[in-house]
């Protein structure tokens, strides 16, 4: 091997394995796999790692940022059940990262007992005006992972809106409330004018309906079939008090690609004024992702599960179509696309926990680590031996 191949550098690039381990918790256990390799190969090559642990704007973002070297702002919000909870933000002096799922989502419920109609939003809201005391020329909102289907009712009461039943009472904003809301009252939300808003989703559903947010993520929160009832007409009630107030715009903003994200708190950012960009393409940019790619020979990404919706372009999808003609390989939890199918991404190989034991890793972080480490080791051994295809004298090494 030439002085100008004595290493390998790959970028480890992966979106969380949601249960069992954050990004970052990925990317270092196949990273101490890589690098345990070069002894066991018996060459004098070695394996340079570099570390960018990915979200799509889902969960994860917060923590991905900070990896990325964002600073983490600590603060204390409302949970989804009004029990306070320990959320963070992130801040580079421009632009701050605030995301449902540390804030009000299904991971912050107490003792993780769905609430389908009494879950609330609110904690986004207070943890948005805790990024605005920052004073950022931009917010990035990150909606996966939410507990509740308020169609935003709490963030913007948070805000400051103020919501009436008929008989004057201020409501709390829930599921369960949005079918009381006789009046809203929009004057005393946050001036915007120079903050832009960003919605990080690839969640396409609209508000409610067939194609809904109750109708289609209503279930995975604990939602049956009369629940989802009373929050499709909850927020078609919603919808008709903003457009009353002022927002004359709700009903078509209702009606819009990812309104329906996060159980309908897609709908109150866009009436905010709110961007809504592909969460994976605009976190690739926000954390610098072809820059850091650039040197490098080899990319790994992955996820909890490689799928049919990965071709649809989720975050392990958009990183193999933006590493130009690196070797592009993935590691998931689970595989469900067939091998045939893996050139669509592009990608020359998929590892999948789930091929190396008979036990479920989805819920074991141990287990987990420990297969990544084995998994990374494999690979590691495979890019110095040069046994994967695109890797060898021509790659990017020998720019290094």
């Amino acid at each position: 091997m030439t002085a100008a191949t004595a290493h390998k550098t790959v970028l480890i690039a992966p979106d969380k394995f949601k249960g069992s381990l954050t990004a970052g918790e990925v990317a270092h256990a196949l990273a101490e796999g890589l690098r345990s390799a070069a002894g066991a190969t018996g060459t004098p090559a070695d394996i340079r790692c570099e570390l960018l642990p990915l979200a799509d704007g889902g969960d994860g973002s917060v923590d991905a940022a900070v990896a990325a070297g964002f600073t983490r702002h600590g603060c204390t919000v409302s949970g989804p059940t009004g029990r306070p909870v320990q959320a963070s933000i992130a801040f580079d002096g421009v632009t701050a990262v605030v995301e449902v799922a540390n804030t009000c989502g299904l991971g912050q419920l107490p003792g993780g007992i769905l609430e389908p109609l009494d879950a609330s939003s609110r904690g986004f809201g207070e943890a948005i005006l805790a990024a605005l005391s920052l004073g950022p020329a931009r917010v990035v909102l990150a909606l996966g992972g939410s507990a509740s289907s308020d169609g935003g009712m709490g963030m913007l009461t948070a805000l400051g809106c103020t919501f009436r039943d008929i008989r004057g009472r201020q409501l709390d904003g829930t599921g369960r409330t949005l079918r009381d809301i006789h009046s809203a009252d929009v004057r005393h939300l946050p001036e915007l004018a120079n903050t832009e808003l960003i919605v990080a989703s690839d969640v396409s559903n609209p508000l409610a309906g067939p194609d809904g947010a109750p109708a289609v993520f209503g279930p995975q929160k604990g939602a049956a079939a009369e629940d989802i009832e009373i929050l499709d007409r909850g927020l078609e009630n919603l919808v008709a008090r903003l457009a009353q107030s002022g927002f004359w715009q709700a009903a078509d903003l209702a009606d819009h690609p990812g309104a329906g994200s996060a159980g309908g708190i897609g709908f109150a950012c866009l009436l905010l004024g709110a961007r809504q960009v592909s969460g994976a393409d605009y976190f690739l940019d926000l954390l610098d992702f072809d820059a850091r790619r650039q040197p490098c020979d080899v990319v790994i990404t992955g996820e909890g599960s490689i799928d049919s919706q990965t071709l649809a372009g989720k975050l392990p999808a958009a990183v193999a179509r933006r590493s130009g003609n690196r070797a592009v390989l993935a590691v998931a939890g689970r595989s469900l696309l067939a091998r045939e199918r893996w050139a669509d991404l592009p990608l020359q190989r998929v590892y999948a926990l789930a091929d190396y034991t008979d036990r479920d890793s989805s819920r074991d972080r141990h287990l987990s680590e420990a297969l990544l480490q084995q998994i990374g080791r494999e690979i590691g051994q495979d890019i110095l031996q040069e046994r994967i295809p695109g890797i060898g004298s021509g790659s990017a090494a020998t720019h290094v």
